[in-house]
């Protein structure tokens, strides 16, 4: 006979015990969908376009909007809720310098390959129909600096997001690699819609930033290879 089990309480789920690991796990896929269906350049083309341009162009517009609603919806909002719903410090989530003589071997040995990598996609028509996010990058060198450093608003809201708020947030409850592990499957999904390249792409580089993270206990080489390699894939891009 199969002994009868017991019915999970929902008190589990609010326990202080839990507090934390279930605040990650319900706040980051609702803001991850936040950001998807209200952050995207869809979105803002159908709905404030015909009343929110900046210096006419709406392409500008809709670069900055989704970099903006990246930095707010994965990076800003999970950092108010470290610090005033779990008030823990920023540090104890990769916001610190870490390891550096560690960080800046992986950023020197992981810097190359990102390029490599964009190099190769900017030759595929599906990422010259995705991107730049910003079209607006392609009119001249200082437009392109300014992209260049808005983009890094983006890559510091998903960096802080997923393998900040997500994975150490749960590395205590679940341990350091399934928490690797969730927050690669969180922003791998993310993914779902871009090239299919880019998608799988998205798990092995969740794992490799995953482990830097913690292994230089620091965001830090994760955001700027991330960044390399986008912005080094717009850059390839804008110059052919």
């Amino acid at each position: 006979m199969i002994p009868r089990q017991t019915p999970p309480s929902t008190g589990g789920l609010i326990r202080s015990a839990h507090r934390k690991s279930t605040i990650v796990l319900l706040s980051a896929p609702t803001l991850g969908i936040v950001f998807v269906y209200l952050g995207s350049k869809p979105f803002y083309f159908r709905h404030l376009a015909s009343s929110f341009v900046l210096a006419g162009n709406a392409e500008l517009t809709a670069g900055l909007f989704t970099f903006a609603s990246a930095f707010v919806l994965l990076g800003l909002i999970p950092a108010l809720i470290v610090k005033f719903v779990f008030r823990e410090p920023l540090s104890a989530y990769g916001v610190r310098s870490g390891d550096l003589s560690f960080g800046w071997k992986a950023f020197a040995v992981v810097a190359p390959v990102m390029v490599l990598l964009s190099f190769s996609a900017s030759r595929m028509p599906e990422f010259l129909a995705q991107y730049p996010l910003n079209r607006a990058a392609g009119d001249g060198p200082l437009p392109f600096v300014g992209h260049a450093i808005a983009y890094l608003a983006f890559y510091a809201g998903w960096e802080f997001g997923f393998r900040g708020f997500v994975q150490c947030g749960l590395r205590d409850e679940i341990g350091d690699w399934n928490a690797i592990l969730v927050q690669t499957l969180a922003s791998s999904i993310l993914h779902i819609g871009k090239p299919l390249e880019e998608t799988l792409g998205a798990v092995l580089g969740g794992l490799v930033w995953g482990v830097i993270a913690f292994r230089s206990r620091s965001l830090l080489v994760p955001l700027l290879t991330h960044w390399v390699l986008g912005l080094s894939l717009d850059l390839f891009i804008v110059c052919r």
